[in-house]
């Protein structure tokens, strides 16, 4: 750790070291490299079987042509010449629940069919090729020095806008050229990506399988869940991208990935690529402050919030309960994350030594004076800004998600009517009324107002709770008079006014639009007031947001240069941002406390041992009968059959689906989850803690085969090791 040299910052180190095992040293076991950093990397000691170029070839022809990406966030990958592919079964589930039906819940039951000809059709699902990946580093930032503000982003565009014009034009056939910047303009990568639009379910396990222990094990460890489904790729008959068609063909991959059911030991070398979604790793204190303190709280209770209305909404009703199924298991998923992540930070001190990391860098530049002249003020800069965007953080973190626009439709229509209604704001013509009114009817159609009315309570009740300094006045004004169950009796009224009450009709909304003429009415004028509060508040933060966010590029480009350079730190990774990146590691199991250490693997015994007979831990009678009798085929080890494992390779949220390779480049596994002592791996990674959850293919194929009848499937596919 790093500090200043006086007392208090070197206690405050000791403290850090004593109570927390993580590095914030950027250890060269943790990474999600790009592609192109592949070959730099020393693989082949780390134990690594194959050639670098056997991974990524820049030409074609490595294991990352097989690897894709779906379009609902996951990762996924050919494991067949026919297009078949393979991913997990939390990513297949929307597939599964708009094929299902009251009568037939294809989430419950899974899906299998005999041959492709009863492959259905995955609804809205596509997939992304990345024919290419290149950093264009330089070539953005040509002709940039001595530039800044205005003048720097405007040649960063041009630059921007004239290369991938360039390459576009260079591109194969439907395919999209685009360059992102990542880590604030610290790095510029090209994407060239192609798109297949015709996706289709080949095989599901049922429930008891594909979401055994459900949400009480997610991201837990033990783990005993068989988290896969496999899909398939069709394009038209002259291959190019199309949209579901019967005379549509399985798409030919150039690579596609072999299994291996050899197995794995503790201690292999195994390599994970994927499509990591974000992480933030080189952040500011302040940031990762404002995240422990502020955004994962709120972001734990507020997803709480949705998975519980929807569940009593769909309690009453099986054709929402099976609608709702998907967006229930990502709310619990991401409120465990979130929840998780806030703790973990706390553990292990993140803020601390990011602040102590930050002490010896102030040092670090003052003893040079090149650094000064580069670095200089950066620092300060950076606490000044950081300390005036973030002094409501816990009211802001309430008010950016506030109205939520995804769960209400009654009061993001008030709000659109009253920011549009400012001074100076004119009536509406005729036609303008009537367009206006064609559009609220659209967003009215599809609604719920139990479920938004008990977001509504849910977001005044958060504000009741915010510190004194960051109360939201609007809603003090209405309830700051009451306390306990009174000011939530009040406000569940109001919530209900407002879902329920005269503004549920699309033309009473419409009316707002212009002066106003309408006799006075309390509640009318509750709502109105309180709405009007709410636009001026995120007119506020929309301002101190765009303040902060016009020096934090350039402020974040030099606070990362040095921290990598104080660090020693190469080569120098992208944080995540859904693109195609390589971690490597190995099997090992880990110490979660004290006089608890958890062994890499699980299996089927050990289903059988949490099997309670009830949701969600109610495994299938013929996997008991398979695990009694010891009918494993090819697929058994010893006793029984490796379900999961785990790994020391770095992932996040948008790894699901990834494949985990053993030192040979073989698919050993499927990446489906992290454990919760590495949770808020956004900010860091803990070589001590942080683990992957595979499923192993051994289980993969077992349950596909033997237990699904699926055998054509595994057929489809080149599998090596046991015969």
């Amino acid at each position: 750790m790093i500090s200043r040299k006086n007392r208090f910052v070197s206690l405050a180190m000791m403290v850090a070291m004593l109570f927390s095992t993580v590095s914030f040293a950027f250890a060269f076991d943790e990474g999600m490299y790009a592609p192109g950093q592949i070959a730099g990397l020393p693989l082949g000691k780390k134990g690594l079987k194959i050639k670098p170029l056997d991974v990524y070839n820049p030409a074609g022809g490595g294991l990352t042509d097989a690897v894709i990406r779906l379009s609902i966030g996951c990762t996924a990958e050919f494991v067949s010449p026919e297009g078949l592919i393979l991913t997990n079964h939390h990513c297949g589930f929307d597939a599964l629940v708009s094929a299902s039906t009251p009568s037939k819940d294809l989430v419950e039951t899974g899906f299998k069919t005999e041959s492709k000809a009863g492959e259905i059709s995955a609804k809205n699902y596509s997939i992304f090729l990345t024919n290419r990946v290149e950093d264009v580093t330089a070539k953005i930032k040509a002709g940039t020095d001595g530039l800044s503000g205005a003048a720097l982003a405007a040649k960063i565009k041009s630059n921007t806008d004239t290369l991938q014009a360039a390459e576009q034009a260079k591109a194969k056939t439907g395919a999209i050229v685009r360059i992102q910047m990542l880590n604030n303009g610290f790095f510029y990568y090209l994407y060239e990506t192609q798109e297949i639009k015709d996706i289709r379910v080949v095989y599901a396990p049922p429930r008891n399988i594909g979401v055994f222990g459900g949400d009480p094990d997610n991201f837990e460890w033990t783990r005993h869940t068989g988290d896969f489904t496999f899909l398939r790729a069709y394009v038209a008959p002259d291959g190019s991208s199309a949209t579901y068609s019967a005379s549509n063909v399985p798409y030919k991959p150039k690579k596609f990935l072999t299994a291996s059911i050899a197995g794995l030991a503790e201690n292999d070398f195994v390599f994970v690529l994927g499509y990591p979604g974000g992480t933030t790793r080189y952040r500011e204190s302040w940031s990762v402050n404002y995240a422990r303190e502020a955004n994962f709280p709120f972001l734990e209770k507020w997803l709480t919030a949705l998975s519980d209305s929807l569940r009593q909404i769909g309690s009453t009703n099986e054709d929402l309960r099976i609608a709702f199924q998907s967006d229930i298991a990502s709310f619990d998923n991401s409120r465990k994350a979130f929840g998780g992540g806030h703790l973990q930070l706390k553990r292990v001190q993140a803020v601390e030594q990011r602040r102590a990391d930050e002490a010896k860098m102030a040092t670090w530049i003052a003893a040079n004076p090149e650094r000064q002249k580069k670095y200089g003020s950066m620092l300060a800069e950076l606490k000044s800004a950081s300390e005036e965007a973030n002094a409501a953080q816990n009211r802001d973190a309430i008010i950016r998600r506030f109205p939520d626009l995804n769960s209400m439709v009654v009061f993001p229509q008030l709000v659109a009517a009253m920011a549009a209604t400012g001074p100076g704001s004119k009536m509406l013509t005729e036609a303008e009324r009537a367009a206006k009114l064609k559009e609220v009817e659209k967003a009215y159609e599809d609604r719920y107002p139990a479920h938004e009315v008990n977001l509504l309570k849910f977001f005044l009740k958060s504000f009741d709770e915010l510190p004194a300094g960051q109360k939201f006045k609007p809603a003090e004004d209405l309830f700051g008079a009451m306390t306990g169950q009174a000011r939530r009796e009040a406000e569940a009224k109001f919530a209900d006014t407002i879902a329920n009450g005269e503004y549920a009709a699309p033309a009473r909304v419409v009316g707002l639009y212009g002066p106003r003429t309408m006799e006075f009415n309390k509640e009318r004028e509750d709502i109105l007031t309180f709405t009007r509060g709410l636009v001026a508040e995120r007119a506020a933060l929309t301002a101190r947001s765009n303040k902060f966010a016009a020096n934090i590029d350039r402020l974040r480009v030099l606070y990362m240069q040095a921290l990598t350079e104080m660090k020693g730190i190469s080569p120098v990774y992208p944080d995540a941002n859904s693109t195609l990146r390589f971690s490597f590691g190995y099997i090992k199991g880990y110490q979660s406390r004290e006089s608890e250490f958890r062994t890499p693997f699980t299996t089927m015994k050990g289903m059988i041992e949490k099997n309670t007979g009830e949701k969600p831990f109610d495994m299938p009678q013929g996997l008991i009968d398979m695990q009694n009798s010891k009918n494993f085929g090819r697929y058994g080890s010893s006793d029984s059959i490796v379900v999961n494992f785990l790994s020391t390779t770095d992932i996040i949220g948008g790894n699901s689906g990834s494949p985990i390779l053993n030192a040979n480049g073989e698919q050993v596994g499927i990446c489906f989850d992290g454990n919760y002592e590495g949770l808020g791996n956004d900010f860091y990674f803990d070589t001590e803690k942080n683990r992957t959850i595979s499923v192993d293919m051994r289980y993969v194929l077992f349950v596909t085969e033997k237990f699904g009848g699926a055998k054509w499937v595994v057929d489809e596919m080149k599998v090596v090791g046991k015969k």
